[in-house]
């Protein structure tokens, strides 16, 4: 059955925190709920489509555990990756390492979005990249979505970024953290679950930020 979409109707969607109308092929959209759309900074997306974006979406974070892990890093981790990777080996994990390979000056966003990229295809438990800081792979890996790329610099970021925030890649600074630090971070990590609850909820607002953007490249 057609529906005829109004300006109160976009309202009252509004009201209710929904910013994205489903509309189905036929129906009717008065000029004055166009006109509110575009005020109101609404999305409109056609039903098909946005069942396709939802059936799309993956969350990566409930794939069955695979003792393994991706390992990335520019030249600055080069070094600390080499005795991660030996760690982790050490407790029967196995490693994709997406370089770099060697000392030479290279560019990070490189070896993060390919890290990031192993992650959402569930490939790996988690992803672990280095850098001089931790900073600079973190914004890298978060341009994709579904990646939450966390820079810890102690235990309890470590702790509260797998407790409260799901995180999938940890990212350090090989740099600025001694190795002890670094591979107490990486315990702590991988010792601590997602607690799920009202962080689940919070959780979810992101991932409705990140369907708002994809739909906006759409529209």
């Amino acid at each position: 059955m057609k529906k005829l979409i109004t300006e109160q109707e976009v309202i009252r969607l509004a009201k209710a925190n929904i910013r994205i109308i489903p509309i189905d092929k036929g129906d009717l959209v008065t000029a004055l709920a166009k006109d509110k759309i575009k005020e109101l900074g609404l999305k409109v997306v056609s039903t098909d489509e946005l069942k396709k974006i939802n059936d799309e979406h993956i969350d990566i974070n409930q794939s069955k555990k695979l003792n393994k892990v991706c390992l990335a890093s520019d030249h600055t981790g080069f070094k600390m990756k080499q005795i991660i990777a030996k760690y982790l080996s050490s407790i029967n994990y196995d490693i994709i390492d997406v370089g770099t390979y060697n000392e030479d000056s290279c560019d990070y966003p490189d070896y993060a979005a390919e890290c990031a990229q192993k992650v959402l295809k569930r490939e790996v438990d988690f992803g672990l990249i280095l850098d001089a800081t931790g900073i600079p792979s973190a914004i890298t890996a978060n341009k994709f979505n579904g990646i939450r790329a966390a820079t810890c610099y102690n235990e309890f970021s470590a702790k509260s970024a797998r407790e409260h925030n799901n995180a999938n890649v940890l990212v350090l600074g090989a740099k600025s953290l001694g190795e002890e630090t670094i591979l107490s971070i990486l315990k702590t990590w991988m010792n601590t679950d997602f607690a799920g609850g009202r962080h689940q909820r919070r959780l979810d607002k992101i991932t409705a930020i990140e369907k708002s953007e994809k739909l906006s490249k759409i529209i």
